[in-house]
């Protein structure tokens, strides 16, 4: 039997996860869009890692891994051949694709793992040991082992892309060599679950999503009842754990002597009654604070690793799009402004004017977490110095919804969560996400991502534009209706 890096990797994880990987792969979820962003993600930081190392070449992946593991045997004999670009090793059943082997002035080698990260992460230790691990076993002199990953303080100018300042290259060899002992047992641990003639019963924890989520979540954890206690509002796992051991799983069972906040208390009462709760004084204080005309505004962002326009670190928030619902007066009809950039060009400085002149200069701008909104408006002041003043200004009159329904507001419904697609649909019946093409902040990423490569014809540009109008308009709709139901509430 032969297991892959990603496999063993897997295997530290939950080894129950191996064992499906191997045997039953079949019962995993499908990758959805965001998983497969994540992987192109992967790919890209990848090759771009590769410009670090002129004149490698590269193992490609047509043909077998026998054929492969031949072409990376004839590469390390040539002393011509400076670096190789996924390069394949096996070894007592193990089989590695190296993301760079570079060959040292020294004549010994430098392994080099690749990672979209920002910083070394535990798990990648166990990956760079695996490798490290193949490679010594197969004969190679193995001088040194990096891990590259890509450095948040970069800034991308007008100039060309800069890989030496993109990336940050760690020395990690001493932490590997000191892995080799574990990585033996958990070799031997894998082999013998995988030898096995069913999958190792193993409970749901953390494990199921640290580091990553797994593909068969759904396999081991089933639907939890709606008055489970894991949806109280940040209910600490020893909290939790107490519970259980009490025998305690539905919220309606929670003796009421046990210690919660204050906010988990009146969730717990919520759930117990089936009825919401409201802080009456509360909504008539915070809501009297609002000025018309109310501004319902709502953005959308993009956090690329590999940023493209100047001033972008990796992952810094890109707004594209925003959603603005006016009303005006009391009584009057409510009006509708939106922008979306369609093209491939920077669309800050028409993001940011478009706004401004949509949200006038005076009343209420009423947000779904201000902290999101006000820092993207600082970012957009800090690379536009032209907009500052008007910025400061939009600033000042934010409004967030958000804390006066955590403070104010619970729902039985909304599962403990205070996210705006589980609050809608709890306090508003009618409105929700469900069957939008564009449902949540991720897939609009995606989504704007296909419009602005060129990849898309006509019509699929067209539907791609209408749904993402569509999810962001309905994200400041939701704010409205919530504020015309917390009003509606206030009054009675």
């Amino acid at each position: 039997m032969r297991i892959t890096k990603s496999k063993f990797v897997a295997g530290v994880q939950c080894v129950k996860r191996l064992y499906w990987q191997v045997h039953e792969p079949g019962l995993a979820a499908e990758p959805d869009a965001a998983a497969h962003a994540i992987m192109e993600q992967g790919r890209e930081v990848g090759l771009l890692a590769r410009l670090l190392f002129p004149g490698g070449v590269e193992v490609g992946n047509e043909g077998s891994f026998d054929q492969a593991i031949r072409v990376t045997r004839e590469l390390v004999a040539n002393p011509a051949v400076p670096a190789i670009f996924e390069g394949v090793f096996q070894h007592e059943g193990v089989l590695v694709r190296v993301d760079v082997l570079h060959r040292r002035a020294d004549g010994r080698w430098r392994l080099v793992e690749v990672k979209s990260s920002t910083s070394v992460k535990e798990e990648h230790l166990d990956d760079v040991g695996i490798q490290y691990r193949v490679l010594s076993r197969c004969g190679l002199d193995i001088g040194s082992c990096c891990l590259a990953h890509v450095n948040r303080l970069y800034v991308f100018s007008n100039e060309s892309f800069d890989p030496w300042r993109f990336f940050r290259i760690r020395n990690v060899t001493r932490k590997v060599e000191g892995l080799q002992p574990k990585l033996t047992f958990q070799l031997r641990a894998a082999f013998t679950v995988l030898s096995m003639p069913k999958a190792p019963d193993i409970a749901p924890g953390k494990h199921c999503t640290s580091p990553v989520m797994c593909e068969f979540f759904d396999c081991c954890n089933l639907p939890l009842p709606d008055d489970h206690i894991g949806y109280l509002p940040r209910l600490h796992a020893s909290a939790e754990e107490a519970l259980k051991e009490l025998g305690v799983d539905s919220i309606g069972d929670i003796p009421e002597d046990f210690p919660l906040s204050e906010r988990q208390r009146r969730a717990c009462t919520s759930v117990q009654t089936g009825e919401p709760w409201y802080d009456i004084e509360g909504l008539r204080t915070e809501l009297s604070t609002l000025k018309y005309p109310i501004y319902c505004m709502d953005f959308e962002t993009i956090n690329s690793c590999v940023p493209r326009f100047p001033g972008l670190h990796p992952y810094d928030q890109l707004p594209f799009q925003w959603s603005v619902h006016v009303l005006w007066e009391p009584g009057v009809e409510l009006e509708h402004y939106e922008f979306l950039t369609t093209d491939a060009s920077d669309p800050r400085h028409d993001f940011t004017a478009s706004l401004c002149s949509a949200l006038g200069e005076s009343g209420s701008v009423v947000v779904y977490n201000q902290q999101f909104e006000s820092q993207r408006l600082s970012e957009l002041a800090a690379y536009l110095p032209e907009f500052t003043e008007r910025i400061a200004k939009i600033q000042s009159r934010l409004w967030d919804l958000l804390p006066v329904i955590r403070n104010s507001v619970y729902h039985p419904a909304s599962a403990g969560s205070y996210s705006l697609k589980y609050v809608l649909p709890a306090l508003v019946p009618g409105i929700t996400y469900d069957g939008m093409e564009v449902a949540n902040g991720q897939n609009a990423g995606l989504a704007w991502e296909s419009l602005v490569r060129g990849i898309l014809d006509q019509p699929e540009r067209d539907r791609v534009r209408r749904a993402l109008l569509d999810y962001c308009g309905q994200d400041t709709f939701a704010i409205v209706r919530l504020l015309e139901t917390l009003r509606l509430v206030k009054q009675s």
